[in-house]
């Protein structure tokens, strides 16, 4: 587990560069080219009034450096805007609620208010959201990043000099700030608590596998079915599910095997609900016919009926590390940029029982 701890980069124990960036002006961006505020202004903008080959150079000398338009003021602005963006996939999720309760608690004690946006996972959307709030001056950014998001759109930001934590997902070693739960540690011991109960065939539901959390609860699962020689049936791993709806989906498909699963790993909490929902539909009781697992110990686990056996994914110690990581970017301090594992807890309940 050591290597998932920091990053094996070099960089890794480097503190983040504090550059001059985020003060750019025109002027600056004009002198670096040869060439005037206006046409600097128009190339920005993509006017035609300016030669292509122009427009190309200027723009590639602002994404090198990091340069973002301030809407707010035509000059160098250096007054705070006490204002700090947070940036995930799903505000629906309650998981994400405890983590801006936590946020919030750490932030405003420091007069910051956050500013929540939900990019859905969509790269495009979240990239419109982090420009926004890098043209309107805000003090920092935590961010979930998206499923396709490039290390070169985090290091751009990172190099703007805008304060940044990446939260619940990473992209790699890249040398940014990344607190998150550890995904296979929690994972691992779901899946060897179904094991111990007497479940061999166990369906894994959900999980975008192009993110760090989706491989890596996944890849527990799989190491837990290697260490105990159990061969995994392809039919019952099922991606992509991340919503009570995709959970209810799931279901019938699980069912109309000629072997179905004994237990069933949601990738969420809303995925177990789901998948709850769906087999009562089918009349099968959760908990006794059938084990069903969720992951984020999210606020109701354990009020469902059976109440709900899952994983704590400390939201808590989450927000409030990254926070502290974030303020003290903003302050001036020197941050190491490592990747932050909390170690989460798995809750047993009543819906695994043995098989």
């Amino acid at each position: 587990m050591a290597d998932r701890e920091k990053p094996a980069d070099a960089q890794g124990d480097a503190p983040l560069p504090k550059l001059p960036q985020r003060g750019l002006t025109l002027r600056m961006l004009g002198d670096r080219l040869g060439l005037s505020t206006a046409t600097i202004s128009l190339a920005l903008r993509d006017s035609p009034l300016v030669a292509e080959q122009t427009r190309i150079r200027v723009r590639a000398l602002a994404d090198e450096i990091g340069y973002v338009a301030n809407r707010s003021a035509a000059s160098l602005r250096t007054a705070r805007t006490n204002m700090v963006g947070v940036v995930v996939h799903d505000v629906v999720n309650p998981y994400f609620a405890e983590i801006f309760r936590a946020l919030e608690a750490e932030l405003n004690a420091q007069s910051l208010a956050i500013m929540i946006c939900n990019h859905a996972d969509d790269v495009r959307r979240q990239r419109t959201f982090v420009e926004t709030l890098m043209q309107h001056r805000a003090d920092g950014l935590i961010m979930c990043p998206s499923v396709g998001t490039e290390p070169a759109e985090v290091l751009r930001v990172a190099r703007s000099g805008l304060p940044l934590v990446m939260i619940c997902r990473d992209i790699g070693e890249i040398g940014v700030p990344v607190v998150r739960g550890d995904d296979f540690a929690g994972a691992l011991a779901l899946t060897r608590h179904l094991i111990e109960r007497g479940h061999r065939r166990i369906a894994f539901v959900g999980g975008r596998r192009q993110t760090s959390a989706g491989r890596e609860r996944h890849a527990g699962y799989v190491a837990a079915h290697a260490e105990a020689g159990i061969e995994i049936d392809p039919a019952l791993d099922v991606p992509e599910a991340m919503t009570q709806r995709a959970g209810r989906d799931a279901v019938a498909g699980l069912l109309a095997l000629s072997r179905r699963p004994t237990a069933i790993f949601g990738f969420n909490d809303l995925v177990a609900l789901g998948l709850m929902s769906a087999l009562r539909r089918h009349g099968i009781e959760p908990g006794r016919d059938i084990a069903v697992a969720g992951y984020d110990n999210t606020d109701g686990a354990a009020w469902t009926t059976p109440a709900l056996t899952s994983v704590d994914n400390v939201p808590g110690p989450i927000g409030a590390t990254a926070a502290a990581l974030l303020r003290d970017q903003i302050a001036g301090l020197p941050v190491r940029t490592e990747r932050i594992l909390i170690a989460p807890e798995l809750i047993v309940r009543e819906s695994t029982r043995p098989n």
